[in-house]
């Protein structure tokens, strides 16, 4: 079939894949890093109160109330913080705004693979740095001549924590280039690097509402930065579209982070039984790296990765396995509740013996 004239104009990206929602019932969902307790309380109650006749209203464009929420909580200016719909959203913006050059940008070969997706549907060169075999970042890859970098810390889906110490090095040698740091883990083990923002403003890092804080239905992003990389990204979002973030989303966010004692208790719950869950899958012979995040990224040494990926699937339990080079014999599992968890270790224990 030949092709329509219009069609040599189409901008063709391979797109980023997704992890599996299943829509049946009954399945333990381990593959998208998913927060396995609601959101705080605050949230319900809003929800429950809610006046439904200022939905014909369009959403206040600078998110104001949550803006504010965000930058108390981080006590930092909310002229230095940036909402979107989901970090992705932010961290497209920030692509947009930022990756201008015709220098390539540079982020590591095993890391969120959204990266490449974003760089090929905006026309940005860049070139991906090889993680050491311990699956740590080099930070003498990121001391050339770049335009801007990116990497999640802890890194995805490796759960791998870089110190602060190396990403200042990183960003100190960096003065010309925007370096970015996704830290939608952050919470579950790490230091944010974001005291750095008060230091160096080519510094921006990224976080989620979507794993701590339980709310990747409602898809909550922020960045925060210097007030110019803030300005920057405001300028090109008010000028792609000004009502991005709904006005719901906008206060249940607030209500969200407003509530530190209920954050902080989830919080603690997923680190507990992720640390359990780390013996258990020792026990069964399996090695994986020292996650930080809410998920372990897990190998078995005699049954191979897509295996047990196919054999768990089976069983009505979904966690993530990518057929890449390097990873393949790497599965990433989600931190459940410890219920989700003994029932994932008990299917386990069946394919192995099986």
């Amino acid at each position: 079939m030949n092709e329509n004239k219009w069609e040599s104009y189409v901008r063709r990206v391979v797109p980023y894949t997704p992890g599996e929602q299943p829509k049946e019932s009954g399945i333990i969902k381990l593959n998208t890093n998913e927060n396995p307790y609601p959101p705080a309380p605050g949230v319900r109650k809003l929800l429950d109160g809610f006046d439904i006749s200022k939905m014909r209203l369009y959403p206040a464009p600078d998110a104001e109330v949550l803006v504010n929420a965000i930058a108390e909580r981080y006590n930092v200016k909310p002229s230095q913080v940036f909402v979107g719909v989901g970090s992705d959203d932010v961290i497209s913006m920030a692509f947009m705004t930022f990756f201008g050059s015709d220098k390539p940008v540079l982020f590591p070969d095993i890391t969120y693979s959204f990266y490449d997706v974003w760089a090929d549907v905006y026309r940005i060169p860049y070139q991906t740095k090889p993680l050491r075999e311990d699956l740590t970042i080099d930070p003498d890859d990121y001391k050339t001549e770049n335009g801007g970098i990116i990497f999640p810390n802890p890194n995805a889906p490796t759960g791998v924590l870089e110190s602060l110490e190396m990403i200042e090095d990183i960003v100190k040698s960096n003065p010309d280039s925007v370096v970015m740091i996704d830290e939608a883990y952050i919470d579950f083990g790490g230091k944010s690097c974001l005291p750095l923002t008060e230091k160096y403003d080519n510094l921006l890092v990224i976080q989620t509402f979507s794993k701590s804080r339980s709310m990747a239905g409602m898809r909550i992003g922020f960045a925060i930065g210097s007030e110019k990389l803030i300005s920057y990204m405001n300028d090109v979002k008010f000028s792609v579209n000004s009502y991005t973030m709904n006005t719901v989303t906008q206060l249940c966010g607030a209500e969200a982070i407003r509530d530190e004692e209920y954050f902080t208790e989830t919080v603690g719950r997923i680190i507990k039984t992720r640390e359990k869950s780390k013996e258990r899958l020792s026990e069964l012979g399996f090695t994986f790296t020292d996650s930080q995040s809410n998920f372990i990224f897990a190998s078995h040494s005699e049954k191979p990765a897509c295996e047990i990926f196919n054999e768990l699937k089976k069983r009505r339990i979904y966690i993530r396995y990518w057929n890449k080079p390097r990873i393949d014999n790497y599965l990433r599992i989600t931190v459940g509740t410890d219920e989700e968890m003994e029932a994932l270790f008990s299917a386990l224990e069946e394919i192995l013996n099986g």
